[in-house]
């Protein structure tokens, strides 16, 4: 199996982790403030992940130490309107699907902001991912809400954070003011990850201290609210975002990206099952349009599958 092919199936494993992430976030924030409990979640997710990544870490030099904490600024700054959004809306299963919008604009950035070349089943499969959105998302007419707002900004800054990680966990050369060419030496995927995780951790926890009251919480903590927090830092931050940059860095291209409009398909069913919430049959068509847009995002490696296969047979 290829490189690029590894990285397809461990961003589909990310999206089941993001989506049992959601349901673990919601249970925490209807008992304590949402970004005090973003600040605890990501703080202990990534140290645990520095337990593992010391070593790595001590072998990073200053660039790449800078450019981790930059994605990680970027990650914060995302990860504050989420979970705010998470706080106020109402449909778990329509925020999901406005926020997994960042994962069509991925290309449109990498390729403004930084040149980055998408093949074309990437631009096909776009509009088909924002019908399917559409259908999903929109079916009562957009009406904006707080917890929608904070969703669509999350989206945009999610699709930065997303170019910026590839980049940062793939090894490149870039050519600078003087007209030198530099080697940007790639931050494996371990010690990127807990710097990012403890970097949106510390931002986080600044904009509670700021903002929100800390008493209620630490005075007496519901038992069933260090169990929310531990499994959403755990199973649904330290693994899910180490997988997901693990993935990136097996692949150089962001159209990967499209896979992870997997992840409100897997939240909005999950979300039917635990919470009680509703799919119309709108929904379902939203749902079709999404695996549709996978299809033709990987139309050429499909297809190559496809002709081995019949190839291996006519032989055999």
């Amino acid at each position: 199996m290829s490189d690029a092919h590894k990285s397809d199936l461990f961003l589909v494993m990310v999206t089941l982790l993001a989506a049992v992430s959601w349901i673990f976030s919601k249970e925490a924030v209807l008992l304590m403030p949402p970004l005090l409990f973003m600040a605890l979640r990501f703080l202990i997710a990534g140290s645990f992940l520095a337990l593992f990544a010391w070593r790595p870490l001590t072998r990073l030099n200053g660039d790449q130490l800078k450019r981790g904490v930059g994605v990680g600024l970027v990650f914060g700054v995302a990860m504050s309107f989420w979970v705010m959004g998470l706080f106020h809306g109402t449909s778990l299963g329509e925020g999901a699907f406005i926020t997994s919008l960042g994962v069509v604009i991925v290309p449109v950035i990498a390729r403004a902001v930084f040149k980055e070349i998408q093949p074309a089943s990437t631009w096909f499969a776009i509009p088909v991912a924002i019908a399917g959105l559409a259908l999903l998302s929109l079916r009562n007419g957009f009406q904006p809400e707080p917890g929608q707002i904070f969703f669509a900004m999350a989206a945009t800054v999610f699709a930065l954070y997303f170019t910026l990680n590839t980049r940062a966990a793939n090894q490149r050369t870039v050519i600078n003011r003087q007209g030198k060419t530099v080697e940007k030496i790639r931050i494996p995927a371990l010690p990127l990850t807990a710097i990012a995780l403890l970097t949106v951790g510390l931002v986080t926890l600044t904009e509670s201290f700021i903002a929100e009251p800390w008493r209620p919480t630490f005075g007496a903590p519901p038992p069933l609210l260090i169990w929310w927090v531990l499994a959403s830092a755990i199973v649904g931050t330290a693994g899910r975002f180490f997988v997901q940059t693990y993935a990136q860095s097996l692949s150089t291209h962001s159209h990967g990206a499209v896979i992870l409009v997997l992840e409100p398909v897997w939240v909005t069913l999950f979300a039917a099952g635990w919470f009680g919430e509703n799919m119309t049959p709108m929904q379902l068509a939203g749902c079709g349009l999404i695996f549709a847009a996978l299809i033709v995002n990987r139309w050429s490696a499909l297809s190559k599958a496809l002709k081995t296969a019949l190839r291996k047979r006519k032989t055999g």
